[in-house]
């Protein structure tokens, strides 16, 4: 019997997020309508018929408000309304229209934590005296020392460097990210009803879902005195005390805030979903994806596991219980806006780190060298792996075309904080937000009129989507065969292994799902016999009755199908 919440993936159905494929797209970085080199939503509108071919069943865009672009458009000035350099508010509700005629939902992103420094409360803070309620809506404080010329803690900025910034009147403000980007303060009724307002506003124009980004950073101890952090100072999820006692992230305080959200979503129908980015341990993350909450959370462990198939097994085992725990079910990710691209990842020596990887980009991708064909060959594999998982799958823009990293951006294009804010040694992540190649030809390969706001390799062309389409042994080709495929093979949402410890240990993933679907992933260096079956999908040749490496191949058992 399938699952009582497994999916219909209609536009009817309540619980449509459980397994659905969403494609998320960096609105500067997807399409230009306009000529003016800046991705924009009539841009996105105009793409909407490809992402219904390719066969996704909904879009997240990533943040398009009013904005300074000090991070990239996660600094907010407007939470309800749209960057005059991307559109309007007539254009959005056009784009969902459209979206809705194709049977595509939208999301949104939402970014509570911090406001942009132009927002208009944080500009009436900044003209108000301390003390006021204006500064109330984020966090003020004095500082240390005999004339308060030190920061009122020890605490530092994601970006880099201390996480206060003084203003003029001497006080210090908080911003866990960019100086650009100051903090809310969530103990702050009106700072609360505040977002309140906006999901409304947002699902009132027919918004289905809400991606939260630093969904673990809103609630924080701001008793008197604040607290240091001394040797606390990592923000690694596992290095955070499994408690909730840290003061800043994953306080347990921040779910009564979600369970607020909740009670919004739920009163729309069909129930808006939400899924939180929360750099959290395993074991808290369930939290934030529970029914009263959020929804679903991100499992991130999947996106940072290395290629292997014990690392794989394990993750994925962990990451089912984890959405059993809590009523949801798991998220799929291998890259996103703030990542080097998987195909870059894969065509590297061993596991790299986020350390290696920060440092092979400073090296502008040239040490080590990458093996490319071997990174499309994983690629290739790790996305019919992640296709075939019960879940929703998460595909960011361009990897549908195999992108790989633009790793040798010059220093003088760099737009990312993190570039500035360390010094020089952390290049960032501009390389995975290059815009689009849509077509072989043009200034910015189709990306628009002009050219683009990051500029594009001279090769960009090969992956242009013109080029691909059609091409049965092209990535877009593969990605088109597995989604619409995946629609008929989707049933309820459980899992069975069927390969044994030493077969995993040998670099052999084999499962099934309902109706007898089976997933075989080869991820070692030779080839593994095939098992029995009707092929459906290959993500590369097979040679007679072998599974070559790196390679997955979805199999039927039973009656032929007519696949």
């Amino acid at each position: 019997m399938p699952h009582p919440d497994s999916p219909v993936l209609s536009s009817h159905d309540a619980h449509w997020w459980r397994q659905a494929v969403i494609y998320q797209i960096y609105p500067r970085s997807f399409a230009d309508s306009d000529g003016d080199g800046i991705g924009d939503i009539p841009g996105v509108t105009s793409r909407l018929p490809y992402l219904a071919d390719l066969g996704v069943d909904a879009v997240w865009l990533s943040p398009f408000y009013p904005s300074q672009l000090a991070d990239g458009g996660y600094d907010v000035a407007d939470y309800r309304d749209v960057d005059p350099r991307l559109g309007t508010l007539d254009d959005f509700d056009a784009m969902v229209a459209a979206a809705g005629r194709l049977g595509l939902k939208i999301m949104v992103d939402i970014v509570p934590n911090h406001s942009s420094d132009q927002h208009v409360w944080f500009q009436e803070a900044l003209a108000a005296a301390p003390g006021s309620a204006a500064r109330e809506r984020y966090v003020f404080r004095d500082g240390r020392g005999r004339d308060g010329e030190l920061p009122p803690t020890d605490w530092p900025s994601s970006f880099g460097g201390p996480a206060w910034t003084r203003v003029a009147d001497g006080q210090w403000y908080l911003h866990l990210y960019a100086p650009q980007q100051p903090d809310f303060n969530w103990d702050n009724p009106e700072v609360r009803e505040d977002f309140h307002h906006t999901l409304r506003f947002w699902s009132d124009r027919g918004v289905a879902g809400f991606r939260v980004d630093v969904a673990h950073g809103l609630a924080k101890d701001l008793g008197a005195p604040l607290r240091d952090l001394g040797e606390q100072q990592s923000y690694h999820p596992d290095a955070l005390p499994a408690d909730g006692s840290h003061p800043l992230w994953d306080r347990d305080a921040v779910h009564d805030i979600y369970r607020g959200w909740r009670q919004i979503f739920d009163s729309y129908d069909p129930p808006r979903f939400a899924v939180a980015e929360a750099w959290v341990r395993a074991s808290r993350r369930t939290a934030y994806a529970s029914a009263g909450g959020l929804g679903q959370a991100f499992e991130f462990d999947f996106l940072g596991a290395p290629l292997d198939a014990g690392e794989m097994h394990t993750v994925i085992d962990s990451a089912l219980a984890d959405a059993r725990r809590a009523g949801a079910t798991s998220t799929w990710v291998l890259s996103n806006h703030d990542v080097v691209r998987h195909v870059s990842r894969y065509a590297l020596p061993g596991d790299p780190t986020k350390r290696d990887l920060e440092e092979w980009l400073l090296t502008d991708g040239r040490d080590p060298a990458p093996d490319l064909p071997t990174g499309v060959r994983k690629a290739r594999a790790a996305v019919l792996l992640m296709l075939a998982l019960p879940g929703s799958a998460y595909v960011y823009q361009g990897e549908e075309l195999g992108l790989p990293e633009v790793a040798d951006l010059d220093r003088a294009d760099l737009r990312d904080p993190m570039w500035v804010r360390s010094g020089g040694r952390v290049k960032g992540r501009d390389g995975c937000r290059v815009p689009l190649p849509w077509t072989r030809e043009g200034t910015s390969f189709g990306f628009g009129p002009a050219g683009s706001w990051l500029p594009q390799p001279a090769d960009w062309g090969t992956y242009a989507a013109d080029v691909q389409s059609g091409d049965k042994a092209s990535f877009l080709e593969l990605y088109r065969q597995a989604l619409r495929m995946r629609r008929t093979l989707v049933a309820d949402e459980t899992l069975e292994w069927a390969c044994s410890p030493e077969q995993t240990r040998q670099g052999l993933l084999h499962f099934t799902r309902a109706g007898g679907w089976h997933t075989v992933s080869n991820l070692s260096g030779g080839p593994v016999p095939l098992p029995p079956g009707e092929v459906l999908l290959a993500s590369g040749p097979l040679t007679g009755d072998e599974l070559p490496p790196w390679t997955s191949v979805w199999l039927r058992t039973g009656p032929a199908s007519d696949h």
